[in-house]
């Protein structure tokens, strides 16, 4: 098993755990207030797409419940930000190497 196959399921299985625990906070009908809370924490630490692949519900119901809590999300995490900068830094010096 290589480095990446091993990276991959270290996240799954640390998905799975999180998601046992948002599922494990309900009593399985409807979400509750202790789910959402859960899952807003994931929101702001993750954002909106990959909090809706960890828990596995869709990304509308997860958009619904921060409208209604007037929650914003922005458009990315902030660490997509800091990555993109990295990256672009980081091009910038290659390019320069090149000439």
């Amino acid at each position: 098993m290589n480095t990446k196959e091993m990276m991959r399921l270290m996240h799954g299985q640390i998905n799975d755990e999180k998601r046992g625990l948002f599922f494990s906070l309900g009593s399985g009908g409807r979400y509750t207030e202790k789910q959402k809370r859960f899952a807003f924490e994931l929101i702001n630490e993750h954002g909106m797409r990959a909090t809706a692949r960890i828990l596995r519900i869709p990304r509308r119901t997860l958009q619904r419940w921060c409208r209604k809590y007037g929650i914003y999300v922005s458009r990315c995490p902030s660490w997509v930000r800091d990555w993109a900068e990295r990256r672009r830094e980081k091009t910038q010096v290659l390019e320069k190497q090149r000439m």
